[in-house]
Order: C-alpha cells, then sequence, then structure tokens
C-alpha cells in the first residue's frame, strides 16, 4: 500500500473510529501516518453476548490483541470466531511490554488491549502500555461497552434523573 493509499485510509479508519482491512493483500492496516493505534476495547462482564458491534469488529481487524489472560480471552475470541494473535499483558509482565508495544505501533502495526471482563484500565492492567503510548505522542482510541453500573442503576428503582 502507498504512502497516500495509507493516508486516505488512516482518514477514513479516523473518521469511523475503526482499522479496515487492507484492500487486495489480505494483511491488516496501519493506522495514521505509518504510526499504529492501540483500541483500549471493553469485553463482556459476564454473558458473552454483552459485547458491541464495534468491539467485535476491532478485535477481528487489528493485528494483535494485548489480553490480560489469553486462556479467558480465547473463550471470547472461540465464541466470535476471532483468529487474531493473542498476546500477554497483565500486572508481572505489563512495564516488560512498552518496547516491544511501542516498537509495534511504530512499525505501523495497530493493537487491542482487553481485560478479562470489562473496560481495561478498571482496576486491570493497561495503565503503564498507555501511559507510554501517550507519552509518545501515539493514538489510544477507546472502544466503549456496556457499564455495569449504568445497567445496574437502570433496575435499582432509584432516581437517576
Amino acid at each position: 500500500m502507498s504512502t497516500r493509499e495509507r493516508a486516505s485510509q488512516s482518514r477514513s479508519e479516523a473518521a469511523s473510529g475503526t482499522p479496515s482491512p487492507d484492500s487486495g493483500s489480505g494483511t491488516k492496516t496501519a493506522c495514521a501516518n505509518a504510526a499504529g493505534t492501540l483500541y483500549v476495547v471493553a469485553t463482556p462482564i459476564g454473558n458473552l453476548g454483552d459485547i458491541t458491534y464495534r468491539a467485535v469488529e476491532v478485535l477481528g481487524t487489528v493485528d494483535r490483541v494485548l489480553a490480560e489472560d489469553t486462556r479467558r480471552s480465547r473463550r471470547l475470541f472461540d465464541h466470535y470466531g476471532l483468529n487474531t494473535d493473542l498476546v500477554a499483558l497483565h500486572e508481572h509482565n505489563e512495564t516488560a511490554m512498552v518496547s516491544r508495544v511501542l516498537a509495534w505501533l511504530a512499525d505501523g502495526q495497530s493493537l487491542a488491549l482487553i481485560s478479562d471482563a470489562g473496560t481495561p484500565l478498571i482496576n486491570d492492567p493497561g495503565y503503564v502500555v498507555s501511559q507510554a503510548v501517550l507519552a509518545a505522542n501515539g493514538r489510544v482510541v477507546p472502544i466503549p461497552g456496556a457499564s455495569a453500573v449504568t445497567t445496574a442503576l437502570s433496575a435499582a428503582g432509584i432516581a437517576t434523573n
């Protein structure tokens, strides 16, 4: 893919907020200006159906997924037929993974960060990596999911207006 095509595609991805497959070569795309994007993707807390279409699309189109526990994440991936490479990123290796993650992004790869359940960085690993990406002027894009707090409030009979 030429630089011009990549720039055009990056503008399109930025407008939609999701990466798109590379047409023709069958490989996955890089994001803005040959620097990849780190997507912070919310996953279901319990029911595997509680994930957004956008989250599934991103997880299926990035170059690799950084997962708190690859064994637990494999269950979600198998359910949705996702074949993206899973790489362990957890509290015990997060600091050591920073240079690798930054190198992947500098190489134009797009990555997704997921936790076992819910939104990464909310009582889960990911802070060290996301801070390093931001400090390197990288792009971090949140992909929201269902909120347990909002869901509980909606059924609690508590006035929220």
